[in-house]
């Protein structure tokens, strides 16, 4: 039968039939793989522990990003079984290796991080050399098609280097910041997942083969685990399964629509990956501009905003998909895939819908009658935005003592949401907000 499958897929010499095979077998044997990580995550401790700053009230195993790396390299060496590197040519053969290499490298940096708990410099400069054996291996942006009568600017071997090792370190630490909440990297990353594979595909055509091989088993390992990572998350990726996730997105963008950037491609994995390269910009110049590093630790994150505006963890997690989503099917329609207005039509619902379920939901206390001026703010463990151990671990192993919780940082709720047994009272904290200073 695998003779058969083999006969077939060659016969189509169509990147999707080893695409689609990649895809399936990543989803299945991540899926499987979860449980057993999780079990042996608990059997030698090594979870994340419930705290003040954390939702879950149980420890979770923090070590999903094994799941993730079995799952992803297995599909693609079933897939290479099946004989579908052979239909390769020799340099994408060499760049599929590189990227596996890469993110294993990066998979290993962020599981020391999980275990050992590393400075944040000695982590970046890690990066920085990884990325640079990377490049040396031929996953490299080489030049910009400006589109300005054809010409193309060339980038030196110098400029080269900083280009791709700053694109791969930074989409690595973007995945990394954004996953704070149960589900939010693994989804965002399999979204962005899927679109580098329809992108890929038709920009490139029948020369895609590598990045969409490599893109839709990325896919399925998010989808995979994903079954286990939605909030109330049973085990988490860690830094390890989102260094992983980061640098495997990174990676393909570069040698999939940007490996020769053209005034199009260029825009492509920009739109795709936007959502959390802009959460990281803005976060980051936040902290600089408040004096403090860029690695501080606080709650600026686009989730912890979504949070603290009354959005309840899955609505935001949810909504947060629907924007990428909607950014990757506007890159479709860049890209000039088929039916490209449809999925754009199809993404934008969605989002509106989402956005006017949200909005009656925010509407929801002031048509019972509610006066803004008497929200009260609660301080306690159960209220607190929620700050799982498996995002934002570079910022919260930089500074050393976390930061004291401000009045703008905790969440409004009604003064009915306030009332708690006796059993509760003892740890919680009101007090009536000054209507004249807002929000």
């Amino acid at each position: 039968m695998a003779a058969e499958m083999v006969d077939i897929l060659t016969g189509a010499a169509n990147p999707w039939g080893f695409s689609l095979l990649a895809f399936g077998l990543s989803v299945l044997i991540t899926t499987l793989l979860v449980p057993l990580v999780r079990s042996l995550g608990l059997r030698f401790g090594l979870t994340d522990r419930p705290d003040i700053r954390k939702q879950h009230k149980t420890p979770v195993v923090r070590i999903g990003g094994i799941a993730m790396v079995l799952g992803f390299t297995t599909a693609l060496a079933m897939t290479w079984a099946c004989g579908a590197f052979g239909v390769l040519p020799r340099n994408q053969e060499t760049l599929i290796w590189a990227a596996i290499w890469g993110s294993l490298a990066f998979f290993c940096l962020g599981l020391a991080d999980d275990l050992l708990s590393l400075p944040p410099l000695p982590r970046l400069s890690m990066q920085f050399l990884v990325a640079t054996v990377v490049w040396e291996a031929g996953i490299r942006i080489t030049a910009v098609n400006l589109h300005l009568g054809g010409q193309v600017l060339q980038f030196s071997t110098g400029f080269s280097l900083l280009v791709t090792v700053l694109w791969l370190a930074g989409i690595t630490n973007a995945i990394n910041w954004i996953d704070g909440l149960d589900g939010l990297a693994a989804g965002v990353g399999g979204i962005a997942a899927v679109g580098l594979t329809v992108v890929t595909f038709y920009v490139n055509d029948q020369a895609a083969l590598a990045p969409t091989l490599l893109a839709a088993a990325l896919a399925g390992t998010c989808l995979g685990f994903l079954r286990h990572n939605l909030n109330p998350a049973q085990i988490f990726m860690g830094d390890g399964g989102s260094y992983f996730l980061g640098f495997a997105l990174a990676a393909i963008s570069i040698i999939g629509p940007a490996k020769e950037f053209t005034g199009v491609s260029l825009l492509l994995p920009l739109m795709i990956l936007f959502l959390p390269l802009a959460d990281m910009s803005a976060v980051m110049m936040g902290r600089l501009q408040s004096g403090q590093s860029p690695f501080y630790p606080d709650r600026r994150h686009l989730h912890h905003r979504l949070l603290r505006a009354g959005f309840s963890h899955r609505h935001t997690v949810f909504l947060i998909y629907a924007v990428t989503q909607w950014l990757a099917c506007l890159a479709l329609v860049v890209a000039n895939v088929g039916n490209r207005f449809l999925w754009l039509s199809l993404a934008t619902a969605l989002l509106v819908w989402l956005l006017l379920r949200s909005g009656r939901k925010q509407a929801m206390p002031r048509s019972h009658g509610e006066d803004p001026r008497d929200r009260t703010v609660v301080k306690a463990a159960d209220d607190l935005p929620p700050r799982q151990a498996e995002g934002d671990h570079a910022e919260d192993q930089d500074a050393g003592p976390q930061p004291p919780l401000l009045q703008h940082d905790l969440p409004l709720v009604s003064p009915a949401a306030t009332s708690c047994p006796p059993a509760k009272s003892a740890k919680t904290l009101m007090f009536r907000r000054n209507a004249a200073h807002g929000p």
